[in-house]
């Protein structure tokens, strides 16, 4: 038996609206609004319980260590944490802005991730993104190889490769823009990677507005790291149109589950052909289903809006596939109604349920950005740390633990406040012993 194991990444206690991240609409649109760190990390972790519920196998992403001073002192502010925070809140508050930020919530975007049965060598293989369009999700790749060797330590099992060259000709941006077709997570599968340019070839167009965050080259080189067949990996281009109407990542207008793809009629570059080499390269056994919705039924901007496409689509243990979509998809009129009409045509997906994710949601993240995909065997399960794995006990846990160590308010403000430091870096030293992590943040290796 083999199961998709979703890693929910959990809110970080510094959760603020920075409007760091350009060419993300919904980042930009509330920038410097108030946050509520615990509504947050609440929110996400009621969706990790529901599908614990509903019989999956659910896993917790621990966040990372922030404010991260050590960008801060690179760049000449020096002294103690409290005058280091001081100086960059007078001279530099967009960049103290980035180093508070708590973006490492969507492990849609901390890895990409291949199951050992599409492996040569037979392991599960991950490979941390570089992230390297942004300068505060640039920061993030080394804590999260941390975080994985600690989730995923057998070597036995578990194959972690370092992040790509850290430039743009190797941007990568993680599983958001990757997915997996199958007939079930335990087949051999088809890997399809989106890019969204190409870093060396001039030939291939990307968006004029906005910046395509993977390359053709990123999304080629992990392939060959994780020990792909050529028959097992195919590269299509984004459609760069929509890139520049806020389609940042191919998760926020397409999404795959096993033999579905879910996705807009402008997803990719010349859409039909793109369409059928997938089908042409699908290596299963059962039916592809493609449920392409038209812009007449849901247009692109509606999409953005609703994040509809940054639905989860999972598998039930009844063999049934859900939607699991953020509440703004039902309180859009368009989206509703073709969410009804899906529901009741002739595809795999027959239920929807959603999921109020506000906090992360205003920031630009949905339901598929919140998590981190794993395809494991028996075997594997068993290999995986079981201190990150979802539990009625772990819920309580780790529920108490953000009660009793985060803020329900977070302002621009309060970036400068050293207290914020010493009350996040005591709740996540506290949380690596939850978690059974160890040693995986700077501070607690200094």
């Amino acid at each position: 038996m083999t199961y998709e194991v979703n890693f929910d990444g959990l809110v970080g206690p510094t959760h603020n609206y920075a409007g760091l991240s350009y060419g993300n609409v919904a980042s930009l649109s509330n920038a410097t609004s108030v946050s509520n760190p615990k509504e947050a990390a609440l929110q996400g972790l009621e969706k990790m319980k529901a599908m614990h519920d509903i019989g999956l196998k659910q896993g917790v992403f621990a966040p990372h260590a922030r404010p991260s001073l050590a960008p801060l002192r690179r760049v000449g502010f020096s002294g103690t944490d409290a005058q280091v925070l001081e100086k960059a809140y007078k001279y530099d508050p967009i960049l103290l802005r980035a180093c508070y930020s708590a973006s490492a919530m969507w492990t849609a975007n901390a890895a990409t991730v291949s199951p050992s049965v599409d492996s040569s060598d037979g392991k599960v293989h991950f490979t941390s993104a570089n992230l390297n369009c942004k300068f505060h999700r640039s920061i993030e790749p080394e804590t999260t190889t941390n975080l994985l060797r600690a989730m995923f330590a057998n070597a036995q099992y578990f194959a972690h490769h370092q992040h790509l060259p850290e430039q743009p000709f190797f941007g990568d941006e993680g599983a958001a823009n990757h997915t997996r077709l199958a007939d079930s997570h335990g087949s051999k599968g088809l890997q399809l990677f989106v890019y969204g340019s190409s870093g060396f070839n001039s030939d291939i167009k990307g968006p004029t507005k906005y910046p395509a965050r993977q390359t053709l080259e990123a999304s080629q080189a992990i392939a060959r790291l994780h020990k792909l067949d050529d028959k097992q990996a195919i590269f299509i281009q984004q459609n760069p149109n929509v890139i520049d109407q806020g389609v940042f990542h191919n998760d926020v207008i397409a999404v795959g589950n096993e033999n579905v793809l879910f996705c807009h009629d402008q997803a990719f570059i010349d859409q039909t052909t793109s369409l059928t080499k997938i089908r042409q390269a699908y290596i299963g056994e059962k039916p592809l289903h493609i449920v392409e919705v038209p812009t007449h039924a849901v247009s692109v901007e509606d999409a953005v809006k609703s994040y509809l496409f940054n639905s989860q689509l999972i598998t039930l243990p009844s063999g049934e596939m859900m939607l699991v979509a953020p509440e703004e998809c039902a309180k859009n009129d368009n989206v509703a109604a073709y969410i009804e009409y899906m529901l009741g045509a002739k595809n795999p997906i027959s239920q929807v349920r959603f999921f109020d994710l506000r906090q992360s949601m205003q920031n630009g993240g949905g339901p598929a950005c919140l998590r981190l995909r794993v395809a494991l065997n028996e075997a594997e399960l068993k290999a995986v740390n079981p201190e990150v794995m979802m539990s009625e006990d772990k819920f309580i846990q780790l529920s108490a633990w953000v009660n009793k160590h985060y803020r329900d308010k977070v302002t621009e403000q309060d970036l400068a406040d050293p207290s914020l430091l010493q009350e996040s870096y005591a709740a996540l030293d506290e949380l690596t012993q939850l978690l059974n992590l160890g040693s995986v943040y700077d501070f607690q290796r200094a």
